[in-house]
């Protein structure tokens, strides 16, 4: 079964895997059955979770069997419960690149009026570029885009796109994969080889690997940025629990 998975995960372009997920998670919980781990969107419980990554990554007991949410997920589901207004009062709510974790959930929500997007996902509503969104000015409370701009090569005119579509007071979760033992971010345009882009960015379809700066690249952009240490509150036992990414940092972006 190991196998299987590892092949699917690396040979099976997305969009088809993502189909594929929706017939295979129940069989493929079955095979997980425990109770060492826990997802906190989905509640279940695993002896460990699936393996999941590219490159030279740690790719063990990360992808949850039952909703494939990873380490961000989990965090960012208790996070958006805990300390934003997303769940209690009425918004209009973009998200692009849509994580199965989170859609079927969030399109229950009574008190949102939910839009996905996308260039190339199925399970989009809408198909377009987050660098050039068919979307009108100030058009959303609340913009939501996880692990998306480390494939996008005009990073700022993305992040201004994000700005123009949200209404004053908005605000934006942009999570990115961030290397903290660099102080600046890397990048490289004439890099283009998907070979060389995963040695140097640790994925083949990245186009930079994220420093210690990120915050700095959204305020360049014209957001206020809170630096949000979130996994802190949790003890070393939760962390281990529920799969944490002990360094993971929130950074809620507020169009002011």
């Amino acid at each position: 079964m190991r196998k299987i998975i590892k092949f699917l995960l690396k040979y099976i372009p997305r969009p088809l895997l993502i189909k594929l997920s929706l017939i295979l998670n129940k069989p493929i919980s079955l095979f997980y059955r425990g109770n060492k781990v826990e997802c906190t969107v989905c509640k279940k419980t695993f002896k460990k979770f699936m393996p999941y990554g590219y490159g030279n990554a740690n790719k063990s007991n990360r992808l949850c069997p039952n909703c494939l949410s990873l380490e961000r997920h989990r965090l960012l589901w208790v996070y958006l419960h805990e300390k934003t207004n997303l769940f209690t009062e009425k918004l209009d709510v973009l998200h692009m690149a849509p994580e199965q974790p989170f859609i079927k959930r969030f399109k229950k929500l009574e008190n949102i009026k939910y839009t996905t997007a996308d260039l190339f996902s199925p399970i989009a509503d809408v198909k377009t570029d987050i660098r050039n969104m068919s979307f009108k000015d100030k058009s959303f409370d609340v913009f939501i885009c996880n692990h998306v701009m480390e494939h996008i090569d005009q990073e700022q005119k993305a992040l201004k796109e994000v700005k123009r579509i949200l209404k004053p007071g908005g605000w934006a979760i942009l999570q990115v994969p961030i290397d903290y033992s660099l102080e600046k971010t890397y990048e490289d345009s004439s890099i283009k080889n998907p070979k060389d882009r995963e040695k140097h960015f640790g994925q083949y379809d990245h186009v930079r690997k994220y420093g210690s700066d990120y915050s700095e690249r959204l305020k360049k952009a014209g957001f206020k940025v809170i630096e949000d240490n979130f996994v802190k509150k949790f003890s070393e036992t939760e962390i281990k629990r529920y799969r944490f990414d002990e360094n993971e940092i929130i950074y809620f972006c507020l169009n002011e």
